[in-house]
């Protein structure tokens, strides 16, 4: 007896397999979660490997801080009248230097704890300083004779002094002085010392130095003097110069980087002399995305040259960039079995729609916990390869011929290569994304230019 049955017409299937691709998009989008979770997890093992040895430092100094007497006036109200009564009270002058010239050696290491890595590093750091009272110093208000300069503190600044070397030396007009722990009189992070300055009224004075330091990450000097000179050398091949500053040309190998600061108080927009309470210029220098009091000529942020030690590959980034494009490979993949069904006759379910793309959101899983362990390349050569190996196996069975499972084949090695091209080539992705996706949608649209999407084909069948 003969029998027939109609099948689904081709609108439907495509129907059928939006219906499927939409459904992976839970999985894939948890797949996003999941790197962004196993980031975290990094940046916190990141920390602990990290915690005692010293944060992210960026440094200021030296500046010299000389109290003195003022008289200040307030106007009160007694019985109705105002009154108008003066007292002295204690402040400080700050004084930044004319010239600094500062050099310093950072040596990098990298430190692992499990699956997990941190860029630490040990800096040695020397230079030489010059203070002079300026000529105008009268338009600051602050009499000479007020002045205590045998008082006066020489204060550096130092983001986390937990990483603070032994012993930091400092020299005043070739005298050598004893180092405190801190801020100063005004508290703050860092180290000072107290300094005679009574030399300053007849000529500058010279102050040279040299101390090292442990951080981690990256490295900043926040410029205050009147001509910042700073020289960097490391042999850490991946730096990021960033902050508010750039240096001169640096030349960056694979053997390691030499960078060169020149800056000047004019592009600081801030004077070499400032007048403020006693203890408000005692703060040290802050990473450029926080902000501290530098004077009452500073807009409240700090202007920092910063230098970033950075790992080559941020792998969680790169997956997170993979995973984008899992629609891509969906799509692609769903789309040339759409093709077999509705021209070659061959019938896939969606079952068989759905246990493919489950295998296709399974390789950024393996991608992932692969690149934590091996590194991003070998880790994505391994898992396309495996997952490439799966579809093409199953395919066959599906599709009832090697022949056919072999393009299916040959069309996910050519996206995971494309897509690691893309990866590789940031400035460039987009362009040649959509350029292949019109290459795509035109093969698509030639190909299927004369099928009937609403038609349905009647199957006959013996019983």
């Amino acid at each position: 007896m003969l029998g027939s049955a109609s099948e689904r017409s081709p609108g439907f299937k495509l129907l059928l397999a939006l219906a499927v691709g939409f459904v992976l998009t839970i999985p894939l989008f948890s797949v996003y979660l999941l790197a962004y979770d196993r980031q975290s997890q990094m940046r916190e093992a990141t920390d602990s490997i990290t915690a005692g040895w010293g944060g992210a430092q960026a440094m200021n100094g030296p500046l010299l801080v000389i109290p003195y007497r003022a008289t200040a006036t307030e106007t009160v109200v007694e019985n109705g009248q105002s009154v108008t009564r003066s007292r002295q009270v204690n402040r400080e002058l700050t004084l930044a230097p004319e010239v600094v010239e500062l050099k310093s050696d950072v040596v990098p290491q990298v430190r692992k704890r499990s699956i997990y890595r941190a860029v630490v590093y040990d800096a040695k750091v020397s230079g030489k300083a010059r203070f002079a009272f300026p000529q105008d110093l009268s338009r600051t208000g602050v009499e000479p004779a007020s002045m205590d300069l045998t008082r006066a503190e020489l204060r550096f600044g130092l983001t986390d002094p937990r990483g603070l070397g032994a012993n930091p030396r400092v020299n005043a007009a070739g005298k050598p002085l004893r180092m405190q722990p801190g801020g100063g009189s005004g508290g703050g992070r860092g180290f000072f010392a107290w300094v005679d300055a009574t030399g300053l009224q007849g000529q500058p004075v010279e102050v040279d130095f040299a101390y090292e330091f442990r951080g981690n990450g990256s490295l900043g000097l926040a410029p205050q003097a009147g001509d910042t000179r700073w020289i960097v050398h490391s042999t850490w091949p991946s730096p990021s110069f960033t902050g508010d500053f750039l240096p001169e040309h640096p030349p960056v190998t694979d053997k390691g980087f030499d960078a060169t600061y020149r800056i000047g108080n004019l592009a600081l927009g801030r004077s070499l002399v400032s007048t403020g309470d006693a203890g408000a210029n005692s703060g040290p220098p802050q990473p450029i995305t926080q902000t501290y009091r530098s004077g009452p000529d500073s807009d409240g942020r700090a202007q920092v040259a910063q230098i970033d030690l950075i790992q080559p590959v941020d792998l969680y980034s790169q997956v997170n960039r993979a995973v984008k494009y899992g629609f891509l490979f969906i799509g692609f993949t769903f789309l040339a079995l759409l093709m077999f069904d509705v021209i070659g006759g061959v019938r896939v379910s969606p079952v068989e729609y759905l246990l493919m793309g489950a295998a296709l959101v399974l390789f950024f899983v393996l991608l992932l916990a692969f690149a934590e362990v091996i590194g991003f390349t070998p880790a994505y050569v391994l898992a396309s390869a495996a997952i490439a190996g799966l579809n093409t196996a199953y395919s066959a069975a599906v599709l009832g011929s090697w022949r056919r499972a072999g393009f299916i084949g040959g069309l996910l090695v050519g996206l995971y290569t494309v897509l690691y091209i893309l990866l590789s080539l940031e400035a460039y992705s987009l362009l040649i994304g959509s350029l292949l996706l019109f290459a795509a949608l035109a093969g698509v649209m030639y190909g299927t230019r004369r099928i009937d999407w609403g038609a349905r084909r009647e199957n006959t069948a013996a019983a």
